[in-house]
């Protein structure tokens, strides 16, 4: 198709490729149409430039083959005022209704703009508000995890293969939101439950060291010393459509309290740990574990007379607070969606996953954990 006109730019294009050609004052044979294909106008666009042209030339004044269609060439676009927006208390701006309001701009203006990359979206989140002492204690707990090198003479990481993070995570039968890519003409996928409360979740425990290897690369310890779910067994009361009365069935503890946690680390957790533990790597072992009110400290009884068994002397120690990014497990270890119609199948399928993940990945989120802790040294 072709274009209605040439912009002024083109049509002095066009006028000087003429001239250059000329031959006894007009262009050479085909030209008109070499130019007419180049800027994709008829024959008589590029003919009505030149007749005007070269009438200019031989009156001796100067060229002008400007447009001389009146009105508008084009809507005038607002610029836009960044330093205003710079400006604004950052509540007057959550959205873009609420920007054009206080710039004097309608929210397309400002959708304009972000479409062009002067302005963009950013969600915040609020952080914990952190006093000199909550600094302070967290520089101590990164500055544990460094040693100085005397053969490189430089300061390093410790390779931290004595400590194994522990903590807790929720995993739903049903995430209440969802996305899904459908073709253009299929219907819509439709779900509905009574009430969020009505969707079966469960907690699990994962215990994870860092791998560790042999110098010819075999690994001793693959990073997994398990996950295992708050649940338990007892059989139905009544018949119904789904089982028979007295059929063993799988459903999760509700409330994950201190007694319930202990019993975990005892009876799980550590005889994990004296299973799988490499003979040659060090028997002092540190559990890594949050500061929720659930977990027991390091002064249990039943818990020291446990892991100071078998050769070994577990010691349970505390993240900073409010500071998830120093446990890897809260750095992107086992963040998939495990969708499922019952408490069994969660289960299965969240400890598949658990399973299948690869040491080199496991292994790439302690360099994260490293990368964190340089951030909080900063």
């Amino acid at each position: 198709m072709k274009k209605p006109n040439l912009t002024d730019d083109e049509s002095h294009r066009v006028v000087c490729m003429l001239f250059e050609s000329c031959k006894n004052g007009n262009p050479e044979h085909g030209k008109m149409n070499e130019e007419a294909t180049t800027f994709n106008v008829t024959r008589k666009s590029i003919y009505s430039i030149w007749t005007a042209a070269k009438k200019q030339r031989m009156e001796h004044i100067p060229i002008n083959v400007r447009s001389k269609i009146k009105g508008k060439k084009g809507k005038e676009r607002i610029p836009c005022p960044i330093e205003t927006i710079m400006g604004l208390d950052v509540s007057k701006r959550t959205t873009l209704k609420k920007l054009g309001k206080a710039i004097g701009h309608s929210p397309y203006t400002c959708h304009r703009w972000v479409k062009k990359g002067l302005i963009k979206s950013h969600t915040d989140s609020i952080h914990p508000a952190l006093s000199q002492d909550n600094k302070f204690i967290r520089l101590h707990f990164v500055m544990g995890k460094l040693v100085f090198d005397r053969l490189l003479r430089c300061v390093m990481f410790k390779d931290m293969s004595h400590i194994i993070h522990i903590d807790e995570k929720w995993f739903y039968t049903i995430n209440p939101k969802r996305r899904y890519y459908i073709g253009s003409n299929e219907a819509l996928p439709y779900r509905s439950c009574k009430s969020k409360r009505y969707i079966t979740k469960i907690m699990f425990l994962a215990a994870v060291p860092r791998p560790t290897y042999k110098e010819n690369e075999e690994v001793l310890l693959d990073g997994k010393l398990g996950i295992w779910p708050f649940t338990y067994q007892e059989p139905t009361k009544r018949k119904s459509k789904n089982r028979d009365a007295g059929t063993v069935v799988t459903k999760p503890i509700e409330s994950i309290i201190k007694k319930v946690t202990k019993e975990t680390l005892i009876n799980l957790v550590i005889p994990a740990i004296n299973e799988k533990w490499p003979a040659t790597a060090s028997n002092e072992i540190s559990i890594q574990q949050d500061n929720k009110k659930p977990h027991i400290n390091g002064k249990d009884k039943d818990f020291i007379e446990v892991a100071t068994s078998d050769g070994f002397n577990i010691k349970l120690s505390q993240q900073p607070p409010n500071f998830p990014d120093l446990n890897i497990l809260d750095l992107g270890f086992l963040q998939d969606e495990f969708p499922a119609k019952t408490v069994e199948e969660l289960v299965k399928n969240v400890t598949e996953a658990y399973e299948a993940e690869t040491f080199e990945t496991l292994d790439n989120v302690w360099l994260s954990l490293q990368a964190c802790m340089v951030e909080i040294m900063k």
